[in-house]
């Protein structure tokens, strides 16, 4: 019997305490995307070229890397951690060429606290004619 009447206080007023759990789960979900936000940060570019052919569009020197996370962390992540490189060096005629933005990060630090890095753009393209010798 007793079995019985904790089952009837469960039951008893269902709707409400299904409308309630579910009000609190969107409260929730509210609070943790309006948290997130996104800073916008310029750091240098290291670009490796081939040795054989010259660059004749512009090589970029530094890029926009996106951070996205916890308003409260993004702005205490310093720039100067992250490194950004482009690697031309394996291009062996001329033409266009493209290469991915790689960038190098203490990814452990920023995958735990919920920090996602992205490069913009994240592919270059230059164009390479054959060196002139003198």
């Amino acid at each position: 019997m007793k079995l019985n009447k904790y089952l009837q206080g469960i039951l008893y007023n269902w709707p409400a305490k299904i409308l309630s759990l579910v009000f609190a789960v969107l409260v929730y979900a509210f609070i943790q995307f309006s948290t997130m936000g996104s800073r916008v940060v310029s750091i240098p570019i290291d670009v490796q070229l081939p040795l054989v052919l010259e660059a004749e569009s512009l090589v970029p020197a530094s890029i926009e890397v996106s951070i996205k996370g916890n308003e409260d962390i993004i702005y205490l992540i310093n720039p100067e951690s992250i490194d950004a490189s482009l690697d031309f060096s394996s291009v062996q005629e001329a033409g266009i060429a493209t290469a991915p933005v790689v960038l190098r990060y203490e990814e452990d630090v920023f995958e735990s606290a919920g920090i996602a890095l992205q490069a913009d753009p994240q592919y270059y393209r230059i164009l390479f004619n054959e060196g002139s010798d003198p």
